[in-house]
């Protein structure tokens, strides 16, 4: 098994989430979700408890998703391609890139 130092440099996806609100599940989804799609090409996705309705993602330190600012919860196309366009820029996700 290579030892995380060892790895080459990855993005780290922060998710910060509300725990007044219960919005663990609802993160911990999203963080599933984009270790699926991402898969090893991602060093780190981070749950990090917070209060006061928070619920943002970043790719390192630009911002994705800010539910204050963006208005309620991304749906999860839309969380993929944000991530992509600043970690993978021009990277293809397959059928999340064409829309009907």
């Amino acid at each position: 098994m290579e030892s995380p130092e060892a790895a080459p440099a990855t993005p780290r996806i922060s998710i910060v989430y509300c725990t007044q609100c219960n919005w663990l599940l609802r993160a911990g989804w999203m963080a599933q979700e984009l270790l699926s799609t991402f898969g090893t090409e991602i060093g780190e996705v981070a749950l990090i408890p917070g209060t006061g309705g928070v619920f943002r993602i970043a790719v390192g330190d630009a911002p994705v998703w800010d539910r204050k600012r963006d208005g309620g919860f991304p749906d999860i196309v839309t969380l993929k391609q944000r991530v992509r366009d600043v970690a993978f820029p021009g990277r293809d996700l397959g059928h999340a890139d064409r829309r009907h």
